[in-house]
Protein backbone atom coordinates (compact mmCIF):
# COMPACT_ATOMS: atom_id res chain seq x y z
CA UNK A 1 0.00 0.00 0.00
CA UNK A 2 1.32 3.56 -1.16
CA UNK A 3 1.97 5.87 1.47
CA UNK A 4 -0.21 8.20 -0.55
CA UNK A 5 -3.26 5.81 -1.00
CA UNK A 6 -2.93 5.20 3.03
CA UNK A 7 -2.63 8.93 3.44
CA UNK A 8 -5.93 8.95 1.44
CA UNK A 9 -7.68 6.20 3.37
CA UNK A 10 -7.16 7.62 6.71
CA UNK A 11 -8.59 10.57 5.10
CA UNK A 12 -11.22 8.84 4.07
CA UNK A 13 -12.16 7.22 7.64
CA UNK A 14 -11.84 10.32 9.27
CA UNK A 15 -14.50 12.31 6.66
CA UNK A 16 -16.79 9.63 6.80
CA UNK A 17 -17.24 8.88 10.38
CA UNK A 18 -17.44 12.79 10.70
CA UNK A 19 -19.69 13.18 8.41
CA UNK A 20 -21.75 10.25 9.48
CA UNK A 21 -22.22 11.52 12.53
CA UNK A 22 -23.11 15.56 11.56
CA UNK A 23 -25.67 13.69 9.24
CA UNK A 24 -27.32 11.97 12.01
CA UNK A 25 -27.52 14.77 14.61
CA UNK A 26 -28.69 17.46 11.84
CA UNK A 27 -31.54 14.69 10.75
CA UNK A 28 -32.58 14.17 14.13
CA UNK A 29 -31.62 16.24 16.49
CA UNK A 30 -35.57 17.75 17.04
CA UNK A 31 -36.40 14.02 17.83
CA UNK A 32 -33.63 13.24 19.99
CA UNK A 33 -33.99 16.27 21.84
CA UNK A 34 -37.56 15.87 23.46
CA UNK A 35 -38.44 14.93 26.29
CA UNK A 36 -38.94 10.37 26.08
CA UNK A 37 -42.75 11.06 26.69
CA UNK A 38 -43.50 13.44 23.76
CA UNK A 39 -41.59 11.30 21.35
CA UNK A 40 -44.24 9.51 20.20
CA UNK A 41 -46.08 12.33 18.89
CA UNK A 42 -43.19 13.50 16.51
CA UNK A 43 -43.64 12.74 12.46
CA UNK A 44 -39.93 11.37 12.80
CA UNK A 45 -40.99 9.06 15.81
CA UNK A 46 -41.69 6.04 13.30
CA UNK A 47 -39.16 6.11 11.19
CA UNK A 48 -36.39 6.95 14.04
CA UNK A 49 -37.34 5.01 17.43
CA UNK A 50 -35.14 2.09 18.26
CA UNK A 51 -37.61 -0.33 16.70
CA UNK A 52 -38.10 2.31 12.66
CA UNK A 53 -36.96 1.68 9.94
CA UNK A 54 -33.69 4.16 10.65
CA UNK A 55 -33.28 3.33 13.94
CA UNK A 56 -33.67 0.16 13.24
CA UNK A 57 -30.87 -0.09 10.46
CA UNK A 58 -28.63 1.81 12.33
CA UNK A 59 -28.43 -0.84 15.22
CA UNK A 60 -27.92 -3.37 12.05
CA UNK A 61 -25.77 -1.49 10.37
CA UNK A 62 -23.33 -0.49 13.44
CA UNK A 63 -23.75 -4.05 15.16
CA UNK A 64 -21.86 -5.22 11.82
CA UNK A 65 -19.40 -3.14 11.81
CA UNK A 66 -17.74 -3.99 15.45
CA UNK A 67 -18.25 -7.39 14.61
CA UNK A 68 -16.37 -7.04 11.19
CA UNK A 69 -14.49 -4.88 13.16
CA UNK A 70 -12.72 -7.25 15.72
CA UNK A 71 -13.36 -10.11 13.30
CA UNK A 72 -11.15 -9.41 10.60
CA UNK A 73 -8.36 -7.77 13.26
CA UNK A 74 -8.57 -10.53 15.29
CA UNK A 75 -7.79 -13.16 12.10
CA UNK A 76 -5.47 -11.01 10.51
CA UNK A 77 -3.34 -10.95 13.98
CA UNK A 78 -4.10 -14.48 15.55
CA UNK A 79 -4.26 -16.43 12.26
CA UNK A 80 -1.35 -17.94 10.97
CA UNK A 81 -2.58 -17.93 6.69
CA UNK A 82 -3.63 -14.21 7.20
CA UNK A 83 -0.17 -12.81 7.99
CA UNK A 84 1.12 -11.78 4.78
CA UNK A 85 -2.34 -9.52 3.68
CA UNK A 86 -1.62 -6.41 4.48
CA UNK A 87 0.45 -4.63 6.82
CA UNK A 88 -1.35 -5.15 10.65
CA UNK A 89 -0.83 -1.64 11.08
CA UNK A 90 -3.33 -1.01 8.16
CA UNK A 91 -5.79 -3.54 9.63
CA UNK A 92 -5.58 -1.91 12.91
CA UNK A 93 -6.66 1.38 11.72
CA UNK A 94 -9.55 -0.39 9.85
CA UNK A 95 -10.57 -1.74 13.43
CA UNK A 96 -10.37 1.54 14.57
CA UNK A 97 -12.51 3.25 12.18
CA UNK A 98 -15.28 0.33 12.37
CA UNK A 99 -15.35 0.21 16.07
CA UNK A 100 -15.51 3.76 16.50
CA UNK A 101 -17.86 4.67 13.66
CA UNK A 102 -20.14 1.46 14.44
CA UNK A 103 -20.74 2.61 18.19
CA UNK A 104 -21.86 6.04 17.29
CA UNK A 105 -24.83 4.42 14.77
CA UNK A 106 -25.44 2.16 17.87
CA UNK A 107 -25.96 5.35 19.84
CA UNK A 108 -28.11 6.73 17.30
CA UNK A 109 -30.29 3.55 17.36
CA UNK A 110 -31.07 3.59 20.99
CA UNK A 111 -32.73 7.18 20.50
CA UNK A 112 -30.36 7.94 23.52
CA UNK A 113 -32.66 5.67 25.60
CA UNK A 114 -31.66 2.70 27.11
CA UNK A 115 -32.05 0.74 30.53
CA UNK A 116 -31.81 -2.92 31.52
CA UNK A 117 -29.66 -5.58 30.62
CA UNK A 118 -29.41 -3.38 27.19
CA UNK A 119 -27.76 -0.37 29.09
CA UNK A 120 -25.13 -2.99 30.47
CA UNK A 121 -24.27 -3.58 27.18
CA UNK A 122 -23.80 -0.08 25.72
CA UNK A 123 -21.92 1.25 28.74
CA UNK A 124 -19.54 -1.78 28.00
CA UNK A 125 -19.38 -0.20 24.69
CA UNK A 126 -18.70 3.01 25.90
CA UNK A 127 -15.68 1.48 27.59
CA UNK A 128 -14.35 -0.04 25.31
CA UNK A 129 -13.99 2.55 22.69
CA UNK A 130 -12.59 5.09 25.43
CA UNK A 131 -10.23 2.24 26.65
CA UNK A 132 -9.18 1.55 22.44
CA UNK A 133 -8.20 4.99 22.14
CA UNK A 134 -5.86 4.64 25.22
CA UNK A 135 -4.43 1.08 24.08
CA UNK A 136 -3.96 3.05 20.61
CA UNK A 137 -2.02 4.82 22.16
CA UNK A 138 0.21 2.36 24.08
CA UNK A 139 0.57 0.23 21.04
CA UNK A 140 1.70 3.15 18.95
CA UNK A 141 4.64 3.88 21.32
CA UNK A 142 6.03 0.60 21.17
CA UNK A 143 8.02 -0.18 17.66
CA UNK A 144 6.76 -2.40 15.45
CA UNK A 145 8.04 -4.15 12.33
CA UNK A 146 5.69 -2.89 9.21
CA UNK A 147 4.33 -6.65 9.84
CA UNK A 148 3.56 -5.71 12.91
CA UNK A 149 5.99 -7.90 14.97
CA UNK A 150 7.68 -5.80 17.90
CA UNK A 151 11.11 -4.90 17.97
CA UNK A 152 13.05 -5.62 21.18
CA UNK A 153 15.34 -3.90 22.82
CA UNK A 154 18.28 -5.22 21.23
CA UNK A 155 17.51 -4.63 18.20
CA UNK A 156 16.59 -0.46 18.75
CA UNK A 157 19.49 -0.02 20.61
CA UNK A 158 21.34 -0.87 17.51
CA UNK A 159 19.42 0.84 15.17
CA UNK A 160 20.15 4.06 17.74
CA UNK A 161 23.81 3.61 17.54
CA UNK A 162 23.38 3.09 13.36
CA UNK A 163 21.76 6.30 13.52
CA UNK A 164 24.27 8.41 16.07
CA UNK A 165 26.93 6.73 13.71
CA UNK A 166 25.42 7.74 10.43
CA UNK A 167 25.38 11.08 11.76
CA UNK A 168 28.90 11.82 12.51
CA UNK A 169 30.05 9.75 9.56
CA UNK A 170 27.88 11.02 7.02
CA UNK A 171 26.05 14.27 8.35
CA UNK A 172 29.63 15.29 10.29
CA UNK A 173 27.69 16.36 13.31
CA UNK A 174 29.89 17.93 15.61
CA UNK A 175 30.44 15.56 18.63
CA UNK A 176 29.25 18.39 21.11
CA UNK A 177 25.68 18.70 19.37
CA UNK A 178 25.34 14.51 19.75
CA UNK A 179 26.07 15.26 23.46
CA UNK A 180 24.00 17.96 24.02
CA UNK A 181 20.95 15.59 21.85
CA UNK A 182 22.29 12.24 24.58
CA UNK A 183 21.90 14.57 27.75
CA UNK A 184 18.37 15.96 26.60
CA UNK A 185 17.25 12.67 25.29
CA UNK A 186 18.81 10.44 28.41
CA UNK A 187 16.29 7.26 28.29
CA UNK A 188 16.94 7.04 31.91
CA UNK A 189 14.18 9.76 32.26
CA UNK A 190 11.60 8.14 30.46
CA UNK A 191 11.77 4.90 33.29
CA UNK A 192 8.74 3.98 35.43
CA UNK A 193 6.40 6.25 33.95
CA UNK A 194 3.15 6.12 34.74
CA UNK A 195 0.26 6.54 31.57
CA UNK A 196 -0.31 9.79 32.24
CA UNK A 197 3.40 10.96 32.42
CA UNK A 198 3.80 9.59 29.44
CA UNK A 199 1.71 10.94 27.88
CA UNK A 200 2.64 14.32 29.02
CA UNK A 201 5.84 13.54 28.49
CA UNK A 202 5.67 12.46 24.79
CA UNK A 203 3.41 16.53 24.35
CA UNK A 204 6.38 18.38 26.09
CA UNK A 205 9.19 16.06 24.37
CA UNK A 206 7.12 17.22 21.62
CA UNK A 207 8.44 21.25 21.77
CA UNK A 208 11.34 20.30 23.14
CA UNK A 209 12.48 18.83 20.23
CA UNK A 210 10.96 21.25 17.91
CA UNK A 211 12.64 23.74 19.44
CA UNK A 212 16.41 22.06 19.89
CA UNK A 213 15.71 20.94 16.17
CA UNK A 214 15.24 24.78 15.12
CA UNK A 215 18.64 25.72 17.04
CA UNK A 216 20.34 22.72 15.46
CA UNK A 217 19.08 24.33 11.77
CA UNK A 218 20.29 27.48 13.04
CA UNK A 219 23.70 26.31 14.20
CA UNK A 220 24.19 24.09 10.77
CA UNK A 221 23.10 27.87 8.56
CA UNK A 222 25.96 29.51 10.82
CA UNK A 223 28.58 27.12 9.90
CA UNK A 224 28.42 27.40 6.47
CA UNK A 225 25.55 24.30 5.28
CA UNK A 226 23.37 26.44 2.96
CA UNK A 227 21.51 23.41 1.05
CA UNK A 228 18.35 22.87 2.49
CA UNK A 229 17.46 20.07 1.77
CA UNK A 230 20.96 18.41 3.37
CA UNK A 231 19.73 20.33 6.33
CA UNK A 232 16.09 18.66 6.51
CA UNK A 233 17.75 15.17 6.00
CA UNK A 234 19.89 15.84 8.85
CA UNK A 235 17.12 17.27 11.17
CA UNK A 236 14.56 13.99 9.82
CA UNK A 237 17.36 11.83 10.94
CA UNK A 238 17.70 13.91 14.41
CA UNK A 239 13.99 13.72 15.14
CA UNK A 240 14.48 9.95 14.22
CA UNK A 241 16.81 9.78 17.12
CA UNK A 242 14.73 11.22 19.38
CA UNK A 243 11.60 9.37 19.20
CA UNK A 244 14.12 6.03 19.26
CA UNK A 245 15.51 7.23 22.24
CA UNK A 246 12.39 7.66 23.72
CA UNK A 247 10.74 4.72 23.03
CA UNK A 248 14.21 2.60 24.37
CA UNK A 249 13.58 4.32 27.45
CA UNK A 250 10.01 3.77 27.71
CA UNK A 251 9.69 0.38 25.90
CA UNK A 252 9.01 -1.91 29.41
CA UNK A 253 7.04 -0.07 30.60
CA UNK A 254 4.73 0.57 27.82
CA UNK A 255 4.83 -3.48 27.33
CA UNK A 256 4.04 -3.81 30.77
CA UNK A 257 0.87 -1.34 30.19
CA UNK A 258 -0.53 -3.08 27.16
CA UNK A 259 -0.72 -6.26 28.84
CA UNK A 260 -2.67 -4.37 31.72
CA UNK A 261 -4.99 -2.99 29.20
CA UNK A 262 -5.56 -6.35 27.32
CA UNK A 263 -6.66 -7.13 30.95
CA UNK A 264 -8.99 -4.75 31.57
CA UNK A 265 -10.30 -4.15 27.68
CA UNK A 266 -11.27 -7.66 26.96
CA UNK A 267 -14.16 -8.26 29.76
CA UNK A 268 -16.20 -5.31 28.83
CA UNK A 269 -15.69 -6.28 25.02
CA UNK A 270 -16.89 -9.64 25.78
CA UNK A 271 -20.05 -8.91 27.82
CA UNK A 272 -20.71 -6.47 24.94
CA UNK A 273 -20.69 -8.40 22.29
CA UNK A 274 -22.73 -11.11 24.37
CA UNK A 275 -25.12 -8.74 25.55
CA UNK A 276 -25.26 -7.81 22.00
CA UNK A 277 -26.31 -11.39 20.78
CA UNK A 278 -28.73 -11.78 23.34
CA UNK A 279 -30.08 -8.69 22.45
CA UNK A 280 -30.54 -9.68 18.92
CA UNK A 281 -31.67 -13.10 19.08
CA UNK A 282 -34.84 -11.70 21.65
CA UNK A 283 -35.48 -8.96 18.85
CA UNK A 284 -35.68 -11.67 16.45
CA UNK A 285 -37.55 -13.75 18.94
CA UNK A 286 -40.43 -10.90 19.03
CA UNK A 287 -40.74 -10.74 15.56
CA UNK A 288 -38.95 -7.43 14.64
CA UNK A 289 -37.66 -6.95 11.37
CA UNK A 290 -36.09 -4.47 9.43
CA UNK A 291 -36.77 -3.96 5.53
CA UNK A 292 -36.77 -8.11 4.84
Amino acid sequence: MKFSFHKLLITTYFLVGIFSTLILIINGLGYYSLPVEERFFSLQHVSLKPSGNVGHGLGIVGSLMMIVGVSVYMLRKRVKIFFNIGYLKHWLEFHIFLCTVGPVLVLFHTAFKFGGIVAVSFWSMVVVVLSGFVGRFIYVQIPHTIQGKEIDIKELTESEEEITARLLNEYNIDESFLLYIREVSNTGKYLRLSLFRSFITIITDYFTFRKILSEIKKNLLTEGLSDRKRIKEITGVLKNKFILTRRIGMLRTMQKMFRYWHIFHLPFALSMFIIMIIHIAVTVAFGYRWIF
